[in-house]
């Protein structure tokens, strides 16, 4: 029985059911036409590099405009609130560390109100957790809103350096920028975002180097009660000593570039 098509004198002709059944495949397999004129210009220019960066900055201003409002800091002389205790406020206080870095609050105080609020053993685990959330999160803002617009401004000799050594060595690289006291948190978290750094190990080489620093804040905050105590006073030296080693490096290193 045909009822798609008649012979006649050897050939086939498609009923019209048959043809728009044609039609809709066709149409379905060459998927939709692309859009054109002004929706496609608005989403070229809103996908754009430089409209990502800009998003990017706009957010960070925000950010940083909220810290300055709400006055995180407060909780060093306020307390946590008191509903909130043990693992759970820890956890708390990491998600509130890791987004307060991203807002540019400076890691110091946020790792002495860490052991001023939870001690030295739970104060350090809840800042080096809010320390690998705060550089996770600035290292995917950089990565998928700031680097495909700012990769082609890398021209200058220091700047090409520098992403060749993370884009190379980026773990080691990290591991050692994170152990140097004079390398700010927020710029290595945005530089390693530009260059072509993997992400876990850029959070691995985070999560150790951050340590020895972390740890003598958070002690320091736990027993400022104590200023004479030994732990006190081990946990000043610790934050002293690489603070004047690396001043005196990056005055030599100063010396040196004069030199030349």
């Amino acid at each position: 029985m045909l009822d798609a098509t008649t012979r006649s004198g050897g050939t086939a002709t498609v009923s019209p059911r048959t043809a728009a059944e044609l039609a809709v495949v066709t149409a379905t397999a060459t998927g939709p036409a692309a859009p054109t004129g002004l929706a496609a210009r608005v989403t070229r220019v809103l996908l754009s590099p430089w409209s990502r960066l800009s998003l990017l900055v706009a957010l960070l201003a925000s950010a940083a405009t909220a810290v300055v409002l709400f006055q995180p800091q407060r909780l060093l002389t306020n307390g946590w609130p008191p509903q909130l205790g043990g693992a759970a406020a820890a956890l708390a206080y990491a998600v509130a560390y890791g987004l307060c870095t991203v807002a540019f609050v400076p890691r110091p105080l946020l790792n002495l109100a860490a052991g001023a609020l939870f001690g030295s053993q739970l104060g350090l685990a809840s800042a080096l957790a809010g320390t690998v959330l705060g550089a996770g999160i600035a290292f995917c803002l950089g990565r998928v809103l700031g680097q495909e617009a700012l990769r082609p401004l890398l021209r200058g000799k220091w700047l090409k350096a520098a992403d060749g050594q993370l884009s190379r060595h980026g773990f080691r690289s990290m591991l050692a920028a994170r152990l140097f006291p004079g390398v700010p948190f927020a710029a290595a978290n945005y530089c390693a975002a530009v260059s072509r750094m993997g992400l876990l190990p850029f959070l691995l080489a985070t999560a150790l180097g951050s340590i020895p620093n972390t740890a003598a804040y958070v002690v320091a905050g736990a027993r400022a009660s104590t200023p004479t105590s030994p732990a006190f006073l081990i946990a000043l030296a610790c934050i002293a000593l690489p603070g004047l080693a690396g001043a005196v490096v990056a005055w030599r290193k100063r010396h040196r570039l004069r030199g030349h």
